[in-house]
Formats: structure tokens, C-alpha cells, sequence
């Protein structure tokens, strides 16, 4: 990785720990080099890379000003080309799943070792939240509190690098979670299902069972795989079947 590409992530996470909003100044050249520890030429170049991508902008000697959040930023640069590859190949949501087998294992590894009391109470909040959306049938919210369960625990890991990146990936998580729901949500027996696979997750992070939390979220995610996959299956079967008839006639 370049060195302007990691002042860029630096950058982006400045803006995060300092919580700055739209509109905000970005700190001086000269206190954001002494705060990041590179050099002018370093930043300056990650600072016009931001403003190529929109979240940074410029005024002529008076600084340079927050335009969007990182958030915001994911959702341009990241959620919405990968959301084409799904549109154009299915198949490519199972990349981002096994993506999610990678990732979120460690995080709900070290969560069981890690999580404060407050850690904690906010997975079981999370978890708490999925059940209301869903009795009341919201499933936009559901799907929200869905993603917001998998990120507590990835908050609870304590690892600035696994959170800054489920931070950046949250809009793809939670658009990956919206696609799984569809489909696999549809029987009550599958929510359940899910359900408990969600208690079992956040069950070995509280009990401190490093090795049972990586297995649970794992497991869940693969169950969501091969459901899908199954789904996927079927529904192709019927529009072979319905091809046939046609042809048939």
C-alpha cells in the first residue's frame, strides 16, 4: 500500500475519532502531519485523492472542509459497485459472504476475550432490536439491526483495524444482510432458526468462549450460504420447468 493510501485511511479515521460533520475544517496541514507523523507531500496527496472522491473539498486559502462522511464515502465507493456485481452476477454475493466467514470470525473471537460489560449489554440490544423489528414485520429495520448486531461485535474485539473495517463495510453488510433476508427470512421455521444462531453467537461472547463464538457466527453464515444457495436452486428449477411447459404448448 502506498503511503498516500494509508494517510488516506488515516484521514478517514480522524474524522471518525473526532466525530467532525459536514461542513466541518479539517485541522491545519502542519497539526494534522505532527497528528498522522507523515509528511506534507504525503498528505497533501491523500488530501487531493479525498477530493477526487468527494469527501474532501477545498477553498483557496482557507482550508479543506468535510463534504461527506466516511460513511457516505462507503456507500459510493464500495457498496454501490459491488451492489452491481450482484445485479449482474448473483453469484458474486457468495464472494461477499466469504468475505464475512473471514472477517467476522476473528471479530466474534476476539469479542469473547474482550468485550466490556458494555460491550455486551449493547450485542444484547442489538439482538434484542432484531426480534422487535421483526414481530413487527419492519423489514427494513430488521435488517438494520441485523447489521448493527454483527458490528457491536466487531466494536467488542477492541481491534482498531477489525472495527474501522466493518465500520467501512457496514452499508455493504447491511445491503449483503437486506439480500439474505429475502429470501431466507420467508419461512418462520428459518427465523428460528436464525434467531438462535444469533443468541448462540452473542451466548459464547458472553460466556468468554473465544473458539465457540468464531464457530457460531461462522456457522450461521454458512447456513445463510446454502440457503440461499438451495433457494437460488429451486427458483432456477422452476423457471427451467416453466420454460418446458411453455415450449410444451
Amino acid at each position: 500500500m502506498k503511503v498516500s493510501e494509508k494517510v488516506v485511511q488515516s484521514l478517514k479515521t480522524l474524522v471518525e475519532t473526532q466525530q467532525l460533520q459536514v461542513g466541518d475544517r479539517l485541522p491545519a496541514e502542519r497539526k494534522l502531519c505532527e497528528q498522522l507523523g507523515v509528511s506534507r507531500s504525503s498528505l497533501r496527496e491523500a488530501i487531493q485523492q479525498l477530493v477526487s472522491q468527494g469527501m474532501l473539498y477545498s477553498r483557496m486559502g482557507a482550508g479543506n472542509y468535510l463534504q461527506q462522511l466516511p460513511q457516505h464515502w462507503s456507500q459510493q465507493q464500495i457498496v454501490q459497485p459491488i451492489s452491481h456485481l450482484m445485479d449482474e452476477d448473483p453469484a458474486y454475493r457468495f464472494d461477499v459472504q466469504e468475505a464475512r466467514l473471514i472477517l467476522e470470525g476473528g471479530c466474534a473471537w476476539h469479542a469473547a476475550t474482550r468485550a466490556t460489560p458494555e460491550d455486551l449489554a449493547n450485542i444484547r440490544r442489538c439482538y434484542d432490536k432484531i426480534s422487535h423489528f421483526q414481530a413487527l414485520a419492519d423489514d427494513h429495520q430488521a435488517a438494520k439491526a441485523d447489521a448493527e448486531f454483527h458490528l457491536a461485535i466487531a466494536e467488542a474485539s477492541h481491534n482498531l483495524v477489525l472495527i474501522q473495517m466493518m465500520r467501512s463495510l457496514f452499508d455493504l453488510l447491511e445491503y449483503n444482510v437486506v439480500l439474505g433476508r429475502r429470501k431466507v427470512y420467508t419461512e418462520h421455521n428459518r427465523y428460528d432458526q436464525l434467531r438462535d444462531q444469533h443468541f448462540q453467537v452473542m451466548h459464547a461472547i458472553e460466556q468468554r468462549d473465544p473458539e465457540a463464538a468464531r464457530q457460531a457466527v461462522c456457522g450461521h453464515i454458512e447456513y445463510v450460504i446454502e440457503q440461499v444457495r438451495a433457494i437460488d436452486e429451486a427458483d432456477a428449477r422452476r423457471q427451467r420447468a416453466s420454460r418446458l411447459n411453455r415450449i410444451s404448448l
